[in-house]
């Protein structure tokens, strides 16, 4: 499972989430198996090779419509600001689903 979050800089313990077109960097979050995490940073989305399966993004209203076109699940982050918490909210699905 590969996730996409756009964060305002590239240290995985102090990145917070921010708005798609205020993102400085991406956090492309890889996790296996049993969970594990491995966190890669790019300046732009589209430098990513890999299959992006889910974005998550701050606001329900950000502009998400190229994932969506790609067919990519848009999950949308509450309360959530760091990556860690993030992806704990992503593993207890207590992110919203905007996806069509």
């Amino acid at each position: 499972m590969n996730i996409l979050i756009p964060v305002n800089e590239n240290d995985a313990d102090e990145a917070q989430i921010v708005q798609v077109n205020e993102a400085k960097f991406w956090a492309f979050i890889e996790l296996d198996e049993r969970q594990q995490p491995t966190v890669n940073f790019y300046e732009t989305y589209q430098e990513i090779t890999d299959e992006i399966n889910t974005v998550v993004v701050k606001d329900p209203n950000d502009y998400v419509w190229p994932f969506l076109e790609q067919y990519i699940q848009v999950l949308v982050a509450p309360m959530q600001r760091s990556i860690d918490d993030i992806l704990e909210a992503y593993m207890f699905k207590e992110l919203h689903d905007i996806s069509f």
